[in-house]
């Protein structure tokens, strides 16, 4: 029997693994071997019958489908199959096919529905990383504009320049109170300081001058009415005789009835202090009479200022000489007036007038004339009927002599020996300045000569003075001379004669300016032009909202802060322009005679300066350490205060395309205001929807459609830099900005994109304006620039008016017009900036600009022009500005100044 043994098991305790290897191992040991092999044998014979059964069910379902199969092949003998079954299995396979195409649609459905969604949502992800990236650049533009806006609060906080008010009123002295004459001496020691009264003139009383009624008894009617009439239309010239700085008296009596007449004026106040003498004109026979100093105590003009042509005693700096009234009463002059090439005339020096045989000036003259020379003379030393011999005087007539001086090169004009001047001397430099022959001033240097407005003009730059001793060296002298300087004296001389000489009304202004000139008056402010809106007062345009516009990828790039609006400081200067620049004012400039509210030619302060002291307004680059692209487009850096400017954009029936235009400048930095011209009779769609661009948006209406209105100095323009551009014009937002900081450098230039050039028709022997691609160029079209508004103002009120009528009768050129002004006053051309070719809107209509005429015009515009101001003032240029970093290979860490320019 066999034996076993049980073990109790413990609940709970799991078995330990040695255990349970020993339990089983004793377990095996204690079983039969025959128990074993019965177990075997049933294992044998039970395997292969489930085996058998599994494999016997798979074969069956392999049968089936190979008889399914069989079904659809066709046998290899076609005959003996039955066309019914045929049928059958063409159907089936038809069946079959239909399932298998639909289930391939619906896969290729499901595929492409799956693809389209991934590329949406990749769209998506992209659109959501480039929002993600301007939400970014956003912020940072936020955080540098709340930068600079804390900045220039701060310097509103801590600014060291003190709020100027108006100073306290002058009490003038009464002009009740009379007072003796001077004596003699006193009298002949005149000066500024000494015989006026400043209680009268006021720095901020804007220079007001009264003019004693005259009737004109004594000069030609010609004068008499031009004297009359423009008195009137100085700006200085006031009804109110209370508050007059300065009294004029237009004499037109003998010296023998003058004391009387000074007597009786209500205003003279026994001395005649603060009192102009005006004795200028011719009077009958031609010949001025002159009031002289007395040489007693009973003296006849007291502390009065004499104003006239001709002077035999004269005090310096109180007593002023000025050209004879031989203009017209006012208007443009230039008509009459040669041009000023080629620089070597016919004559090379000429002279037409009486002199004594004795003279030493004729002998000289007469070496010249049989010396064996190339060079033509024309000397003309007797006169038919002169007036006075010892006076040097003129021969032939006003026609005679011009047909001489303007085929001269130089004019000899004799100073007399004993008089400061003389009315020949007077007469002489007038027609010679006028004809473009340069004045040769020969005489006794060491006794005293006068020019007209000598205190304030520099005669060094338009004529030449020999002393007689120099004689002998004349024809050296005048041949060493060259072409540039020939043409620098000769263009000097027309611009003086021109402000100065060419009309009454010019005599006038000239004589006022320069009292007020040395009391230290600051001149008038220029008027700026009304900006009435094309809009009522009750209509309310409609707005839209202008999305920021991705213009191949200007939004990837930071160009500066949004700030808010912030005019340019105006009139900051109107006691020390005067003393700082008063010589470019009468010499370069030529135009004293008003004050601006700023110009292009403010000084630069040192570098150190805005930083230790004077840093109001400066915006450094990194607060003045330097950096890159990134640094730079923080703040605007230069040698200027931080400033913005002013778009103006002419228009005329363009709805559409002005709108897109607007919208584009959106987000614009530096951006202070937008100003469209409406240069239509019509008012705008009252459905026009306006974008908002974050300024203001003011539309000018004009009073009649001309191109000269794009440069008015509106008074709504309230920045130094203007950006004009065409309503067509596409600019991209870095293209502005790079502009504009280099316009900030380039003040007194017009700075822009689209270049033109003046070229020279060999076979028509003119100018002509030439469009296509040159190496060279000399305008900017200002449908695309920057310039300075000083010039708004020159365009529209000092420019030959004759210039805007030939712009209004072509209603083109306007353009040509501006670089001509700008570079007659600089002498300098234009710049031309970088730009992506995306000048022009290619969406917009077909231009004026691409008609045969429209380029035939501007011939005649440009040749038209020339004769205006006697030669070609535009100058060429061969160079474009980049920016700094341009093409500059930089390391991966920094950034490029802009990234395309």
């Amino acid at each position: 029997m066999e034996t076993f043994e049980f073990r109790p098991i413990l609940s709970g305790l799991p078995y330990q693994k040695s255990n349970r290897d020993g339990s089983f191992c004793h377990w095996l040991s204690t079983i039969r071997l025959s128990r074993i092999i019965l177990c075997i044998l049933v294992v044998l014979v039970i395997v292969p019958i489930i085996t058998h059964y599994y494999l016997s069910d798979v074969g069956s379902e392999q049968s089936k489908s190979f008889h399914s199969r069989n079904k659809l092949d066709l046998p290899d003998d076609l005959g003996s199959i039955k066309a019914s079954e045929v049928k059958i299995r063409i159907e089936e396979m038809l069946r079959i096919k239909m399932s298998v195409n639909n289930e391939l649609r619906d896969l290729e459905a499901k595929r492409q529905k799956l693809q389209s969604e991934i590329s949406s949502l990749g769209m998506k992800i992209e659109e959501l990383k480039n929002e993600a990236g301007r939400k970014v650049i956003d912020l940072d533009r936020i955080k540098l504009s709340i930068s600079q806006a804390e900045v220039a609060h701060l310097e509103i906080l801590e600014r060291n320049q003190p709020e100027l008010r108006l100073p306290a009123k002058l009490e003038p002295n009464p002009l009740i109170d009379i007072l003796p004459m001077p004596n003699h001496d006193v009298e002949s020691n005149c000066s500024i300081y000494s015989c006026i009264d400043f209680s009268r003139c006021s720095l901020v009383s804007n220079f007001p001058v009264y003019v004693y009624p005259f009737n004109g008894e004594g000069y030609e009617e010609r004068i008499s009415a031009s004297l009359s009439q423009t008195l009137n239309y100085n700006p200085h010239i006031t009804s109110n005789a209370q508050e007059a700085c300065l009294f004029i008296y237009v004499n037109s009596s003998p010296e023998s009835e003058l004391r009387k007449n000074l007597q009786n004026l209500s205003h003279w106040a026994g001395d005649g202090r603060n009192h102009i003498i005006f004795h200028i004109g011719f009077f009958p026979k031609e010949m001025p009479s002159l009031i002289s100093h007395a040489v007693n105590e009973n003296s006849t003009f007291g502390r009065a200022m004499i104003v006239q042509s001709v002077f035999h005693t004269y005090r310096p700096h109180f007593d002023l000489l000025v050209p004879p009234l031989l203009g017209p009463p006012g208007s443009d002059v230039w008509y009459d007036l040669p041009s000023l090439t080629p620089a070597r005339r016919r004559y090379l020096l000429s002279y037409s007038g009486h002199l004594q045989s004795s003279s030493e000036v004729q002998k000289t003259l007469e070496q010249l004339t049989a010396s064996s020379t190339s060079d033509e003379f024309y000397f003309e030393f007797q006169c038919f009927h002169p007036k006075n011999e010892s006076d040097s005087s003129l021969c032939g007539t006003v026609q005679t002599r011009s047909a001489v001086l303007q085929q001269s090169t130089f004019v000899l004009i004799p100073l007399p020996h004993t008089d400061l001047t003389s009315l020949a001397v007077q007469l002489r430099l007038y027609e010679a300045l006028k004809y473009g022959s340069i004045p040769i001033m020969v005489g006794n240097h060491n006794a005293k000569f006068l020019l007209p407005y000598e205190d304030v003009i520099d005669w060094n730059r338009a004529i030449i003075k020999l002393p007689t001793s120099r004689l002998p060296e004349l024809h050296f002298y005048i041949r060493a001379v060259t072409d540039r300087d020939i043409l620098a004296m000769r263009r000097q001389g027309r611009v003086l004669w021109e402000k100065y000489f060419g009309s009454i009304q010019s005599i006038v202004d000239s004589v006022i300016a320069v009292f007020r000139h040395r009391i230290g008056i600051p001149p008038p402010a220029i008027l700026d032009e009304p900006s009435p809106s094309v809009f009522n007062e009750t209509f309310v345009p409609l707005k839209t909202e202008a999305a920021i516009q991705d213009i191949n990828g200007d939004l990837d790039e930071n160009l500066g802060p949004i700030e808010p609006a912030y005019p340019s400081p105006k009139f900051q200067r109107n006691l020390t322009f005067s003393l700082l620049h008063g010589y470019e004012m009468w010499n370069t400039w030529t135009h004293p005679f008003h004050l601006f509210p700023q110009t292009p030619y403010d000084p630069v302060m040192p570098s150190d300066a805005k930083f230790i002291g004077s840093g109001l307004g400066f915006r450094p680059i990194a607060g003045g350490s330097g950096g890159s692209g990134k640094e730079f487009s923080e703040n605007l850096g230069g040698n200027i205060p931080r400033e913005q400017f002013t778009i103006v954009i002419l228009t005329y029936e363009r709805e559409q395309v002005l709108i897109e235009s607007v919208a584009r400048l959106n987000g614009l930095p530096y951006l202070h205001k937008v100003v469209v011209v409406w240069n239509s009779p019509r008012p705008p769609s009252p459905d026009l929807k306006w974008p908002e661009i974050g300024v203001e948006v003011h539309v000018i209406r004009t009073l009649k459609n001309s191109l000269n209105n794009r440069f008015l100095p509106y008074d709504v323009i309230e920045t130094e830099a203007v950006l004009s551009v065409d309503d067509d014009a596409h600019l991209r937002h870095d293209e502005i900005i790079f502009g504009f900081r280099v316009w900030r450098e380039q003040r007194d230039k017009v700075v822009g994109f689209p270049g033109r050039f003046h070229a020279w028709d060999l076979e028509h022997k003119n100018w002509a304006y030439n469009s296509n691609y040159s190496c060279e160029l000399s305008m900017i079209l200002t449908g695309a620039a920057f310039y300075h508004k000083y010039y708004n103002y020159l365009y529209s009120l000092v420019m030959p008016q004759a210039i805007r009528d030939k712009v209004d009768e072509f209603m083109n050129c306007e353009d040509i017009a501006m670089n001509f002004l700008v570079s007659h006053i600089t002498r300098q051309p234009p710049v031309k900036v970088t730009s992506r070719w995306t000048f022009r809107c290619p969406g917009c209509p077909v231009s004026l600009s691409e008609d045969e005429t429209h380029f035939q015009e501007r011939h005649k515009c440009i040749n038209f022009f020339v004769k205006v101001y006697g030669y070609m003032p535009l100058l060429n240029t061969q160079f474009r500005v980049d920016s700094v970093l341009f093409k500059t290979r930089i390391p991966h860490d920094k950034q490029k100044c802009f990234k395309f320019i």
